[in-house]
């Protein structure tokens, strides 16, 4: 039998995704590459643990959760979570930025500045610009006025990302600028933001190229779940936040790497096939030759 190995997800490293895998072990991903993998033949799900630790417990989960842990390891791992709100005393610096996932779809959130751009990689925005910089709770009450004043919500499904990503329309990169420019403009022009926040300029950073969004085809569906036996694999043709576009025999179909997690995994035979549940976008997205 193949040596198994465990998912521990997929980081984006200098804007390229890499794999990663228990043990340390990473695999880096570029456009072109066969990425296959089947589950191993009678396997269960298994929680992924908290914060770098394996579950004691070892809990069996559901397949479909992107989680992938048990209720005590999720609880666990968002105790001193900032996007959970466990931490308040963080000296670090903050960002406050405004990212554009399609038309309509923006959410505004905060990231360490020590981070860079590496959150909105992960949240697969498919474009963003900075608001302000400042101190931990100035900006999470920038990201309150904003919510209460604009409507822009902090958090988003993933699957109302993926859905608006699959269907984009034929929007050029200014086009996109435009819009996230303008709701920019309103944020920074409301009354009461933080003193200690510093705005910035609208600055907008597009990830189309990025993601290989300019040159993928439409992709026709999800993966929903893993299952023990089956198997997926494709030609990587895009990849955004944690979600890699792999082109089947069949269409390209979209795999979230959060799936992986708990699984045992194993070298695939065939390279071009996925052996698990898909579920089919309901409005397919067209051709296009530029954007999708």
């Amino acid at each position: 039998m193949a040596q198994a190995w465990r998912s521990t997800g997929l980081r984006w490293s200098a804007a390229r995704p890499v794999l990663t895998w228990a043990g340390g072990r990473r695999s880096a991903l570029s456009w072109g590459r066969r990425v296959a993998f089947g589950v191993v033949e009678g396997g269960v799900r298994e929680c992924a643990g908290a914060r770098g630790h394996v579950c004691p417990l070892r809990t069996a989960v559901s397949a479909r959760s992107t989680g992938g842990r048990c209720e005590e390891c999720a609880r666990l791992d968002r105790a001193h979570s900032v996007a959970a709100d466990g931490i308040a005393d963080d000296p670090r610096p903050y960002r406050v930025y405004l990212a554009w996932f399609g038309p309509g779809l923006a959410k505004v959130g905060i990231t360490a500045v020590e981070r860079g751009s590496a959150r909105l990689l992960e949240q697969g925005a498919v474009c963003f610009t900075w608001l302000g910089t400042g101190p931990l709770m100035a900006a999470r009450r920038s990201e309150e006025l904003l919510r209460a004043a604009l409507g822009v919500p902090d958090r988003i499904p993933y699957g109302e990302k993926r859905a608006v990503r699959a269907a984009l329309p034929d929007l050029g990169e200014e086009q996109r600028a435009a819009e996230i420019g303008e709701l920019h403009a309103k944020a920074v022009g409301l009354p009461g933001w933080p003193e200690s926040l510093t705005r910035e300029p609208c600055q907008v950073v597009d990830h189309v190229a990025v993601f290989g969004l300019d040159r993928a085809p439409a992709a026709r569906g999800e993966v929903t779940e893993l299952v023990a036996g089956g198997s997926a694999g494709g030609e990587l043709v895009a990849a955004a936040g944690p979600d890699l576009h792999l082109a089947t025999g069949s269409g390209v179909v979209v795999l979230d790497t959060r799936l992986l997690s708990g699984w045992e995994l194993v070298p695939a035979t065939d390279e071009r096939e996925v052996r698990v549940p898909v579920r089919e976008f309901k409005t397919a997205a067209p051709l296009q030759d530029g954007l999708f």
